[in-house]
């Protein structure tokens, strides 16, 4: 009985230990996300308007919002990007942490290093560092094609701005998604490389039937990463609609179009439902992608 009790009085010691731990990061989480986001909430239940002011309104914020054709088409946009980006983000960083990863020597090292670089620059100075790049005025670009007698492309045009927005993206956290499946790769043992080699097995069967196999529950998770991050998207053409703001309008995308609301035209009520509908479309988006690739993530047969 003794023994039990004792056991009994260290668990407790233990859990109580580990509630101090965590109550740091349980209180700051609490008032600086779950607060906010239940006000933002209660927020959107209401409407303002001059005549009436502020005024209970339930889901009518919400019936708008899906009708509005303004959000829609932000959110379309965004879509677009998101089926362009998340390949080509994936594809590259899939890429990059094989060849890592077949490379045992220092090159590979600094090559780590200089992929992984860009994500550790802030978003905004990225974004402001393309932004000079692609500026017809004083831009390098500029300058190369001006060397060869060629006329300057008009990068930051409607033509062009996809383009440019999908190579920032792209730059800035493709070394970041490398560095996971590099990770991942690393956990693999390298007994199964040995077992396939003598079974006659060349480096790329190695890589498409073993290594990638073998991450796939990783690359489930980066492609749920790069689909949230870009669904919200926000930084990287906020700071370009400065160089071309007839291109890069102040509702271009979803987050745009809620921070235009709040600070621009004064309507805080309807830019909090605009962001809890982009919560929710990037949620069901997620879900729906886990519930595909159950098997591949390991959650389910």
């Amino acid at each position: 009985m003794k023994n039990n009790n004792t056991q009994v009085k260290s668990l407790s010691r233990q859990g109580l230990w580990g509630w101090i731990f965590t109550a740091p990061f349980l209180i700051i989480f609490v008032l600086f996300l779950v607060i906010p986001l239940v006000y933002a909430f209660i927020v959107s239940l209401f409407t303002y308007t001059q005549v009436h002011g502020e005024h209970f309104s339930g889901l009518a914020n919400y019936q708008r919002v899906f009708t509005d054709k303004i959000f829609l088409t932000g959110l379309g946009r965004v879509i677009i990007y998101t089926i362009v980006m998340v390949p080509i983000q994936l594809g590259l960083a899939l890429i990059f942490a094989l060849l890592m990863d077949s490379l045992k020597n220092r090159f590979a090292s600094v090559s780590r290093l200089v992929i992984f670089l860009p994500y550790a620059v802030p978003g905004v100075i990225g974004a402001l560092m393309w932004g000079f790049m692609y500026s017809k005025n004083m831009g390098p670009f500029t300058t190369i094609f001006e060397l060869f007698g060629l006329p300057a492309p008009e990068i930051l045009s409607s033509q062009g701005i996809f383009g440019a927005l999908v190579n920032v993206v792209t730059w800035q956290w493709t070394g970041y998604y490398m560095v996971i499946l590099y990770s991942a790769l690393q956990s693999i043992s390298p007994s199964l490389y040995e077992s396939a080699r003598i079974d006659g097995a060349n480096e790329f069967k190695i890589a498409t039937r073993i290594k990638v196999p073998m991450v796939s529950g990783s690359l489930v998770m980066v492609t749920i990463f790069s689909l949230i991050g870009t669904l919200q998207f926000y930084t990287e053409p906020n700071v370009l609609r400065n160089q071309a703001p007839t291109i890069i309008q102040p509702e271009y995308t979803p987050n745009m179009y809620a921070q235009a609301l709040a600070f621009n035209y004064n309507q805080t009520n309807y830019s909090a439902t605009v962001s809890f509908a982009l919560g929710f479309i990037v949620v069901i988006f997620s879900m729906i992608f886990m519930r595909l690739t159950r098997k591949q993530s390991g959650l389910g047969d």
